[in-house]
């Protein structure tokens, strides 16, 4: 790789040291020197390549300006090749520094890992050099939630969001706050903060023409009298230095490529609550084309009537978006009369029109159900695409995000030419996408399904690519049109404004739903194209026997198979009915789910327990929140109950269960807990299982999350069930105390047996994003400890015997490694043969949530 450019760092994040021209080199040792007072550390003499025909070496001092992971900035040096914008991890226990995905030129390059080698001096050797082969794949890189603009308790929106011209600088639209904002990118890795400017209004788009800074702003007194204003914002002074009365509510801004001119549409929105919600609704809408010629002050506007050309309601035409070609030709969505319209910006008169007609659909699910079901086994016939985003791919072809509205919403995208033909359509493969990989949000099913909001295009290198945001299932859909290959990244709660940015390599997403509450923030998420395999998705399903894939989600606890070395069992929890058992192969990255077993009470011994959990074909809604492999075959389960013993608020509605399950599925053992700890539930019960010993003489251990009625404060139990004598005794559990600054609570969520005497558990807070603080794995010995049986509610219960817990590792820094939001609900967990811990997290069935589920692999802790 033949790098012509070099860069200055000083003063900047960096994070890589060394940098070489030949990429089949083998890395030398580094003589490194850390000062701990004056936080600095020294590099001599890196050396890379003794293959490489030329060398790049580096002597440097920086400073530590972050501990977690280890950030360094450089403070003296020369010159040096190439950043990164990626962030070196320092593991202590073992000793090992990792510069994981080292960039040159945008694109990942090579990862390095190297051991420190204790001497008077600290000295590094490297113990692994591989350059990063195979395709290019965008990965997420940074997520920057938007509160960071303002602060922490405000309910933010990132909704649109553009480019300043050079690459460095991202403005969004926060209509919650009132504010356009703005987010320093020069290091897209470490995005920060830029300040806000305040509008007099609700801006609804924004885009970048030069130096300015293009916001259209909602001043609406009502439906029926609607009001707009376009300001002009400095980018530069971050100050609006002119305002142009719209004379209608705006929706969308665009800028032609060569900035002579800015087009908005007037949407003059309906009243969605007025009669049935259908237009024709007065004021129609039009479209606003603003000449950019000289200063600001000297711009003008013209308007374009958009009336009676739609078909459906051609009086009131709510245009929706809006995009320009290289030719100065606007494109429009109409989205409730499900039109496009094409607009010569020159000129102001309409080119073309057309329906965007009707698709049918088969295969998707269009029943909601609570719990929730997914079924992709039902069809929609002639259903209305109404396009929402709308992007040019070229100057005769351009792409719509089919959203849907009064009539649709097609669940896909599509591709049209200017004579109005359709010459590609996604069908109902978004909406199978987002089932694969968990994402599929079942409660609008029968609505809009996966729901595509917006569309963006860029061409990076040779590479044409689309990018299409699916607003409820929280993905965007990555289609390379050069090659056909799709990729598939995370968004934030809500993807509504997408931007590609070709000449730095990065794209953007800007996710509008904010709530601190349900552990998710409104956030910018910064996505970088590199050389090598894409991050995500981590797990994946395979097609059913009908070509469907298997829809799984909610994923609540893992187990390792007695048998197979490359399979893991997981299970999802109550959001999903019709309990089931997942087999997950983990040979593969992404781990396939490749089997589902349907549990059944064919034996009626749920339905003896509680009949409420039983549906009328015999499978079961459980809460399952643990598993694990038996010794006599088949499977053990902890399903949670529900309800707190004497809360009239949340009564107590299902006990907490121990299952045993055939490797089919079926029912065979109901294990309940004690009357006597029965008596004293809450609502945060089981929470895992392990099982220990030989399959005639198997041990169960179940952790519960909290501690329950008696208990002593901050202690939760550690269940011990002896299967031959069928005998209940417990151990207590010392917490962590809470340290999130949202406040909550820590607990449980899972537990694994490292032997027949010790064990690994999860503890974790109630928290996500900025506010996490606890996602722990520590372990626990209790050979030398003898548990006690519990007491009648009344009876002061026993002191259990306390067991003293050892850290394994945080999983703080692993978690933010993703380049998003801490995940709140790490909830499974599992060991394979070579000491590997497997570790999941339950998605909530994408329901406030992003639907992001992460399978994190983590070597060299348990041996």
């Amino acid at each position: 790789m033949n790098l012509s450019t070099k860069k200055s760092l000083l003063g900047k994040t960096v994070s890589f040291l060394a940098l070489c021209q030949g990429m089949n080199s083998v890395a030398e040792a580094a003589n490194v020197n850390f000062d701990s007072a004056a936080e600095v550390l020294t590099i001599n003499a890196v050396t890379l390549g003794d293959t490489a025909t030329e060398l790049t070496t580096l002597s440097a001092s920086l400073k530590l300006i972050s501990k977690n992971p280890i950030q360094f900035e450089l403070v003296e040096g020369a010159e040096i090749e190439a950043v990164g914008g990626y962030t070196a991890d320092f593991d202590v226990d073992n000793l090992m520094l990792s510069l994981p995905e080292v960039s040159i030129d945008g694109f990942g390059a090579f990862n390095v890992s190297m051991k420190l080698v204790p001497d008077d001096a600290i000295t590094f050797e490297v113990t692994d050099f591989a350059a990063v082969t195979g395709g290019k794949s965008f990965n997420r890189i940074a997520s920057f939630p938007v509160f960071l603009n303002t602060d922490i308790e405000s309910e933010t929106v990132a909704e649109i969001v553009d480019v300043s011209q050079d690459g460095n600088t991202l403005v969004y639209t926060d209509a919650e706050t009132g504010h356009i904002g703005f987010v320093d990118i020069v290091n897209p890795a470490n995005p920060i903060a830029a300040g806000v400017v305040k509008l007099d209004g609700e801006p609804t788009s924004v885009a970048v023409a030069g130096q300015y800074a293009l916001a259209a702003v909602n001043t609406s007194e009502s439906f029926t009298n609607p009001s707009g204003v376009l300001n002009v914002i400095d980018l530069a002074t971050k100050t609006v230095i002119e305002q142009k009365d719209l004379g209608g509510q705006p929706d969308a801004v665009a800028v032609s490529p060569d900035g002579r001119y800015a087009a908005i549409v007037i949407e003059n929105e309906r009243d969605e609550d007025l009669g049935d919600g259908e237009p024709p609704q007065a004021p129609s809408g039009f479209l606003v084309i603003v000449d950019l010629v000289g200063e600001p002050s000297e711009w003008t506007l013209r308007n374009v009537s958009l009336d009676n050309i739609a078909d459906l309601f051609p009086e009131d035409v709510e245009p929706e978006y809006v995009d320009i070609n290289a030719s100065n030709i606007a494109v429009l969505s109409l989205q409730e009369n499900n039109h496009m319209i094409l607009v010569d910006l020159s000129s102001g008169e309409v080119t073309a029109e057309f329906s965007a007609g009707a698709i049918d659909l088969n295969q998707i699910d269009t029943e909601e159900e609570d719990p929730a079901l997914i079924s992709l086994n039902t069809s929609a016939a002639s259903v209305a695409r109404e396009p929402d985003g709308v992007s040019w791919i070229s100057e005769t072809t351009f792409a719509t995000a089919n959203e849907g509205d009064l009539f649709g919403g097609s669940r896909g995208y599509s591709i049209f030419n200017t004579a109005g033909e359709v010459i590609f359509d996604s069908g109902n493969t978004l909406d199978h996408e987002a089932v694969r990989l968990g994402h599929y949000p079942d409660g609008r099913s029968g609505n809009k399904g996966n729901e595509p909001e917006n569309v963006d295009y860029g061409v990076y290198g040779s590479d044409q690519y689309l990018f299409v945001a699916s607003e409820r299932s929280n993905l965007l859909f990555v289609e390379n049109l050069s090659t056909g290959e799709r990729q598939i990244l995370p968004a934030g709660v809500g993807p509504e404004g997408v931007k590609a940015i070709p000449q730095r390599g990065l794209l953007i997403a800007a996710s509008e739903k904010d709530d601190r509450g349900d552990k998710y923030r409104s956030v910018l998420n910064i996505y970088q194209l590199q050389h090598g395999a894409a991050l995500y998705p981590t797990v994946k399903s395979a097609d059913r026997e009908d070509s469907t894939p298997i829809p799984w989600g909610a994923l609540s606890g893992l187990a390792m198979s007695k048998t197979a070395v490359d399979t893991a069992y997981t299970i999802h929890d109550s959001f999903y009915q019709q309990s089931r058992i997942f087999a997950l192969d983990v040979s593969q990255k992404p781990a396939l789910i490749n089997q589902e077993i349907v549990l059944q009470d064919a034996n009626g011994l749920v339905t003896a327990v509680s009949a409420d959990l039983v549906n009328a074909d015999q499978t079961v809604n459980l809460d399952l929140e643990g598993i694990a492999v038996s010794a006599a075959g088949g499977f053990w389960l902890a399903s949670e109950g529900r309800g707190t013993v004497g809360d009239e608020d949340r009564p107590f509605e299902t006990p907490n269960l121990v299952l045993h399950v055939t490797a089919e599925g079926v029912i065979d053992n109901v294990v309940q807990l004690p009357q006597s700890t029965n008596d004293r539930q809450v609502r945060f019960g089981l929470e895992g299982v392990a099982a220990t010993g030989a399959a005639d003489s198997e041990v169960l251990w179940v952790a519960f999350q909290r501690e329950w009625g008696d208990d002593i404060d901050g202690h939760t139990r550690i269940g011990r069930y002896d299967v031959v004598e069928q005998q209940w005794s417990f151990y207590y559990y010392p917490l962590d105390e809470a340290t999130s600054p949202n406040g909550g609570w820590v607990g449980l969520s899972e537990i694994t047996a490292i032997d027949d005497h010790q064990f690994a558990v999860i503890e974790r807070d109630n928290q996500g994003s900025v506010d996490a603080r606890i996602k722990k794995v520590y372990r626990f010995d209790v050979s030398a400890l003898t548990p006690l049986p519990d007491v009648p509610v009344g009876v002061t219960p026993a002191f259990f015997p306390v067991i003293e817990k050892t850290l394994v590792v945080d999983l703080m820094p692993t978690l933010k490694q993703t380049g998003g939001q801490v995940l709140e609900k790490i909830e499974g967990m599992t060991i394979a043969e070579d000491k590997t811990l497997l570790i999941i997290n339950d998605n909530d069935g994408v329901d406030d949530s992003n639907g992001e589920t992460q399978l994190f692999r983590l070597k060299n802790l348990l041996n």
